[in-house]
């Protein structure tokens, strides 16, 4: 029961303490690590094949780097002292969800919309998502951070904590590595559509299954707290493949349907205008306060998450 207990706590301590400054956040160290190695693999002058063996080389020094360290260190943490052991573990699990961090990013922009600062509501989404939002107006401004919370929900707090049920924190950690991987090196441009296509495969494969655990229990914590839960489970079917991802586009669509709106449309990058298809209906406008129903909607879906991975824990045991 020890293995559910560090989960349960590590969801407790995230809450609490987030990410302290004081300790080496892996993410940031995994970062510098994958920035030295395309440094090193990346060539612009190489084929498009070449670029992509070259990235894959760079996913797989990746992985194995990010699982063989965090085991080792925790193999030598449980060779110290037992105790030390499980803090540790507890320690490394906690930083690798991103529960309250999600929800403050999310509260940080309703907090300027509420006191009708467009301008750093605009700066406050630019910091968590990929588009530019420097123009947007405040629907667009609440859209953006809506699809942001509700993909990283499952992105950001289900998978990991996914992987650590599968595979122990080493494979937690592995995941926040994937993850860095994508958010660092999959983007669909001239500089990396080849260097970086094992690493957005590989985010892709990763979070398959987790996004769709994410979408189910979005629609059943609307239903407890008794928002739209039929069309957030209709729309999942419905028009999560519509999304360019084969995963966001699943808890997007119960986020959507749960508050009935219509995510997508258009949105800019690096100044290039892009549609993204509709996803879900617009049955509401798009007000500040759908930001803090969908807090709500993450904080449940978490909970349901770790109930149910308690429920199975005592079942096995």
């Amino acid at each position: 029961m020890d293995f559910i207990y560090i989960l349960i706590m590590a969801f407790i301590l995230d809450l609490v303490i987030s990410d302290p400054s004081w300790i080496p956040h892996p993410v940031v160290m995994m970062g510098n690590t994958i920035s030295f190695l395309e440094k090193k693999l990346r060539k612009s002058k190489n084929s498009p094949q070449l670029q992509k063996i070259k990235g894959g080389i760079l996913v797989f020094i990746i992985l194995g780097l990010s699982f063989l360290s965090s085991k080792l260190l925790i193999d030598f943490a449980a060779g110290l002292n037992y105790y030390f052991a499980y803090l540790f573990k507890l320690l490394l699990l906690s930083l690798c969800l991103a529960l309250k961090g999600l929800i403050e990013a999310g509260l940080n922009v309703y907090k300027a919309l509420a006191a009708e600062d467009l301008d750093l509501a605009r700066s406050r989404v630019n910091m968590i998502v990929g588009r530019d939002c420097s123009q947007n107006n405040e629907a667009d401004v609440i859209r953006a951070v809506l699809e942001t919370l509700a993909e990283n929900t499952s992105d950001g707090i289900l998978a990991p904590a996914f992987y650590y049920l599968i595979g122990g924190v080493p494979l937690a950690v592995t995941y926040k590595a994937v993850n860095t991987m994508d958010s660092m090196l999959a983007y669909k441009n001239d500089k990396y559509l080849h260097f970086g296509y094992f690493a957005a495969k590989t985010d892709d494969i990763f979070n398959y299954i987790p996004a769709r655990i994410t979408a189910l229990l979005m629609v059943i914590a609307t239903f407890l707290l008794q928002y739209d839960f039929k069309a957030a489970f209709t729309f999942i079917f419905r028009d999560a493949a519509k999304h360019p991802s084969p995963n966001a586009g699943y808890p997007e669509s119960a986020a959507a349907g749960a508050l009935g709106l219509r995510f997508g449309g258009y949105n800019y990058y690096h100044g290039q205008k892009s549609f993204r298809a509709y996803i879900g209906e617009a049955k509401n406008d798009f007000k500040k306060n759908d930001i803090l129903r969908l807090n709500k909607i993450i904080y449940l879906t978490s909970f349901l998450f770790l109930t149910i991975a308690f429920i199975i824990s005592l079942l096995i045991v």
